[in-house]
C-alpha cells in the first residue's frame, strides 16, 4: 500500500471517530436537557426564568447558577408576610427599630432651652432662606434642610448638635441619624414657637391674673410684658402694647381660627400684617414663655413691608401716625371697607360725629366786604357726618414766662376741659396757607373703646417743641355719665 493511501485511510478512521464523538456529546448533552426540564417546569415564573428569556443568544451558551426552588419559594412567602406581620405589630403597640430610636433619642438632655429664641424671622443663618426652616436646639440658630449637602447637616457633624425642629411643621429631628424624635418631653418648645388658646381660656383670662415664672426664674404677667427696643421703634411698641390689652381686640386675635380663613386678592401683602399681629398678641399672653420680655421683630418687619418703609425700625415715628395708618391697614386685611362691611376694629373702635364747617373772610379785607361775604352761600355754615377711630385732644397753650417767686411752673388741665372741643357748642380756628375755617365738633355714637390722642408736640421754623401740660384723668368713679355729658 502506498504512502498516500495510508494516509487517506488514517484520514477517515480520525473523521469517523470525530463524528461518534460528536453525536455521543449531542446525546449526552439532549438528555441533560430532558433531565432538567421537570425541575426548571417549577421555574417559569421565577426573576432567573425571566431573565434567561430576555437574554440575547450569545448570552445563552454562558451557563447560568440554578437556585434551588424550594428555597425560592420560600424567600418570596416571607416577604409577602413581612408587611401584615408589620401592620399586627403596629396594631398590638409594637414598634419597629426605626420607632424605638425615635421613641429612645440618647441627645435629649444636649437641648439648651436658655438660647431659645424665637421671635425673630424664620430664615437660615446661612443661605437667608424661609424654605424648609430648621432650629437648633442646641445653639439657638437657624439652618436650612437635613440633606446630607444641607446647612442643618453639615452643621450637626461640624459642632455635633443633633437636635433640630423644622419651623412649620413642628417636628423634631436627630441628625445627621436623619430620624424624626417622638417625646412629649418637647412640647413646651412647640408652645413657645407656636401658643395655642382655647376658648375656656380666652374667657378666663380676665377672671384669673396670676404670674408666670419663666425659664430663667423670672415672673412676669402674661399680657404685661415689655417688648424689646431694637432701634427707634419705641413708638410702634406704645401702640402695640396698648392694642393688646383691649380685651375684644385681644380675644379675636387670641383665636386663629377667626381670620385665617379670609380669602385676599393674589399677591396681596397686607394679611402678613394680620397674622404677625395675631402671632404677636399670642406671644404676648402666652403663660409659658422662656423669657419675660418679647421681641416685635416679625411684627415691625411686616410694618415697614406693608407701609412700603413709611414706618422703619431704624428711624424714629410718630405713635399717632402710626395708630392711624395701623388701625385701617388692619381693617382692609381683615376684608372691611368704608361704608358697609365692618370688622373687629371698626366694632371696637369707630364712633361717629357730625362737622359743621364755616368759612371765614380773609383777615385783610374791610369790615363791610366780610360782612358781604359772610351772606354768600361759600360761608354759610356746612355739615358733615364723618366717622372716627380715635379723637385728637388739644393743650392750652403753655406758659412762656416764669410766675412770682421766678419759677416755670408746669400748668395742670381736667380732662374734661379738654374733652369740651367735642360738645357740639366750642368752635376752633383751622388755618391753611391761603383760607381760614371755622369748626366745631359733636359727637353722635362713642365706640366700646375710645382712644384719645393727646397732641403734645408743635413744629415751628426752627424745631419741634413739647408742650409739658399735665393732664388729670380720672381713674375712680369713671362710668357712663362721662360719655354721656361728652356727647350732649
Amino acid at each position: 500500500m502506498s504512502s498516500r493511501s495510508k494516509r487517506e485511510s488514517r484520514g477517515s478512521a480520525r473523521g469517523k471517530r470525530e463524528s461518534e464523538a460528536r453525536g455521543s456529546s449531542g446525546r449526552s448533552k439532549r438528555e441533560r436537557e430532558r433531565e432538567r426540564e421537570p425541575e426548571a417546569a417549577g421555574f417559569r415564573g421565577s426573576p432567573v426564568r425571566a431573565k434567561r428569556e430576555v437574554e440575547p443568544a450569545s448570552a445563552r451558551e454562558i451557563p447560568v447558577p440554578v437556585v434551588p426552588a424550594p428555597r425560592v419559594k420560600r424567600e418570596r412567602e416571607a416577604d409577602e408576610d413581612s408587611e401584615p406581620e408589620r401592620e399586627v405589630r403596629a396594631k398590638n403597640g409594637r414598634v419597629d427599630s426605626e420607632d424605638r430610636r425615635s421613641r429612645h433619642c440618647p441627645y435629649l438632655d444636649t437641648i439648651n432651652r436658655s438660647v431659645l429664641d424665637f421671635d425673630f424671622e424664620k430664615l437660615c443663618s446661612i443661605s437667608l432662606s424661609h424654605i424648609n426652616a430648621y432650629a437648633c436646639l442646641v445653639c439657638g440658630k437657624y439652618f436650612q434642610g437635613r440633606g446630607l449637602k444641607s446647612h442643618a447637616y453639615i452643621h450637626s457633624v461640624q459642632f455635633s448638635h443633633h437636635v433640630f425642629l423644622n419651623l412649620h411643621t413642628l417636628k423634631f429631628y436627630c441628625l445627621p441619624d436623619n430620624y424624626e424624635i417622638i417625646d412629649s418631653s418637647l412640647e413646651d418648645i412647640t408652645y413657645v414657637l407656636k401658643p395655642t388658646f382655647t376658648k375656656q381660656q380666652i374667657a378666663n383670662l380676665d377672671k384669673q391674673a396670676k404670674l408666670s415664672r419663666a425659664y430663667d426664674g423670672t415672673t412676669y404677667l402674661p399680657g404685661i410684658v415689655g417688648l424689646n427696643n431694637i432701634k427707634a421703634n419705641d413708638y410702634a411698641n406704645a401702640v402695640l402694647q396698648a392694642l393688646s390689652n383691649v380685651p375684644p381686640l385681644r380675644n379675636y386675635f387670641l383665636e386663629e381660627d377667626n381670620y385665617k380663613n379670609i380669602k385676599r386678592p393674589p399677591g396681596d401683602i397686607m394679611f402678613l400684617l394680620v397674622q404677625r399681629f395675631g402671632e404677636l398678641m399670642r406671644k404676648l399672653w402666652n403663660p409659658r414663655n422662656f423669657k419675660a420680655h418679647v421681641s416685635p421683630h416679625e411684627m415691625l418687619q411686616a410694618v415697614v413691608l406693608c407701609s412700603r418703609k413709611t414706618f422703619q425700625i431704624t428711624r424714629q415715628g410718630d405713635g399717632v401716625d402710626f395708630l392711624s395708618w395701623f388701625l385701617n391697614a388692619l381693617h382692609s386685611a381683615l376684608g372691611g371697607t368704608k361704608k358697609k362691611k365692618k370688622t373687629i376694629v371698626t366694632d371696637v373702635f369707630q364712633g361717629s360725629m357730625r362737622i359743621f364747617t364755616k368759612k371765614l373772610p380773609h383777615p385783610d379785607l374791610p369790615a363791610e366786604e366780610k360782612e358781604q361775604l359772610l351772606h354768600n352761600d361759600e360761608y354759610q355754615e356746612t355739615m358733615v357726618e364723618s366717622t372716627f377711630m380715635y379723637l385728637t385732644l388739644d393743650l392750652p397753650t403753655a406758659p412762656l414766662y416764669k410766675d412770682e417767686k421766678e419759677q416755670l411752673i408746669i400748668p395742670q388741665v381736667p380732662l374734661f376741659n379738654i374733652l369740651a372741643k367735642f360738645n357740639g357748642i366750642t368752635e376752633k380756628e383751622y388755618k391753611t396757607y391761603k383760607e381760614n375755617f371755622l369748626k366745631r365738633f359733636q359727637l353722635t355714637r362713642l365706640p366700646p373703646y375710645l382712644i384719645f390722642c393727646i397732641k403734645r408736640f408743635t413744629k415751628n421754623n426752627f424745631f419741634v417743641e413739647k408742650n409739658p401740660t399735665i393732664v388729670n384723668f380720672p381713674i375712680t368713679a369713671l362710668g357712663s355719665g362721662m360719655s354721656c355729658k361728652t356727647c350732649r
